[in-house]
């Protein structure tokens, strides 16, 4: 029998979950966990969001919303393995063992650092590492850690963290050249059409620049989040470009060949910024609405979602309880 491939995706737990999430990491990692051939892990980053948010209500409220809305998009956990970060103690002890091995100029070159040190330099501080912690400065390590303790062959990834899968593979076959093939260095899977969807301000849409659309708004807010995508001064009647337009980018998320290359049709004869909205909201909406339905429902027992965590939980020690025996005894650390 073919060995089934480890597909590992998580996402960050600062915020209400938000389309980005949806089209480019929940609703493919879904998908891919349907397949006969995939293994799937599945887990909130909960440790992660405590780089940029210090606010634990925050933190622990958007853990329960992210977790109901992966259950409320399709998620079966008897099929899936799905786990918080934070339940599995075994991720950060590979992050320290890992972090003995990882040089310094590796995590130099890591973009999220060094547009944090461009922007000190661009504001004119005499510290280039203002406000930069040892969590930003460590990310790519966890991030390591969260992978290689499963041995994640792929990781569905935004084409902004390609370079984080990248640092990985080089960790990994470092631990490996010192100490045996332990680890598995991984793939990053890479969506073209949903690799980076655009926020309200056409920059990726992030929590960070608040510029998204969160899932599961009621109608009115989400038309009236959509009416707020920033757009180009062409009036109706005049040709528009749909290849660099975030109206044009969400739909096309979300829409069929065919409905796409209407809609297209219609940015060539010159259709109104408003109506192109509406048309996105209405798609948005119709997309948006089974999803909310259930997260409606899912969010009233919460006693189930913690309960599907535990599960998950124990499942993923399953797995990481030996590999992390194997590794301490590897590097030294074992019994006389």
């Amino acid at each position: 029998m073919e060995k089934k491939q480890t597909v590992l995706t998580g996402i960050t737990t600062s915020g209400t979950p938000h389309l980005g999430n949806l089209v480019g990491a929940i609703l493919p990692a879904i998908e891919a966990s349907s397949e006969e051939q995939n293994k799937s892990f599945l887990f909130l980053a909960d440790y992660h969001s405590l780089i940029k948010n210090t606010d634990s209500e925050l933190t622990h409220s958007s853990s329960f919303e992210i977790a109901a809305c992966w259950l409320a998009c399709g998620l079966d956990p008897k099929e899936v393995v799905f786990y918080r970060q934070s339940d599995i103690s075994h991720i950060f002890e590979l992050a320290w063992i890992l972090g003995c091995m990882t040089s310094k100029g590796l995590l130099n070159r890591a973009h999220a650092y060094k547009a944090a040190l461009a922007e000190n330099e661009n504001t004119g501080s005499s510290d280039l590492d203002k406000g930069i912690t040892m969590g930003l400065y460590n990310y790519p390590i966890l991030m390591a850690a969260d992978i290689l303790m499963f041995n994640a062959d792929i990781v569905p990834v935004g084409q902004d963290q390609k370079q984080h899968i990248e640092m990985t593979r080089d960790i990994a076959l470092r631990f490996n050249h010192h100490y045996g093939e332990l680890l598995t260095p991984p793939e990053a899977q890479i969506s073209e059409i949903t690799g980076i969807l655009p926020g309200l301000d056409g920059r990726k849409m992030s929590k960070s620049y608040n510029n998204t659309i969160p899932i599961f708004l009621d109608e009115k807010k989400l038309k009236k989040s959509v009416m707020k995508i920033k757009t180009n001064s062409l009036e109706p009647g005049e040709p528009k470009d749909s290849s660099n337009c975030t109206v044009f980018s969400l739909y096309k998320a979300i829409s069929s060949e065919s409905d796409l290359n209407e809609l297209k049709s219609q940015y060539d004869n010159g259709i109104a910024w408003g109506k192109a909205k509406t048309i996105l909201f209405d798609r948005l909406n119709e997309f948006l609405k089974p999803y909310k339905n259930e997260y409606d429902r899912i969010i009233e027992d919460r006693g189930y979602v913690e309960q599907v965590l535990i599960d998950g939980a124990n499942k993923a020690k399953e797995v990481s309880t030996p590999l992390i025996k194997k590794i301490r005894s590897a590097v030294g650390i074992r019994g006389f």
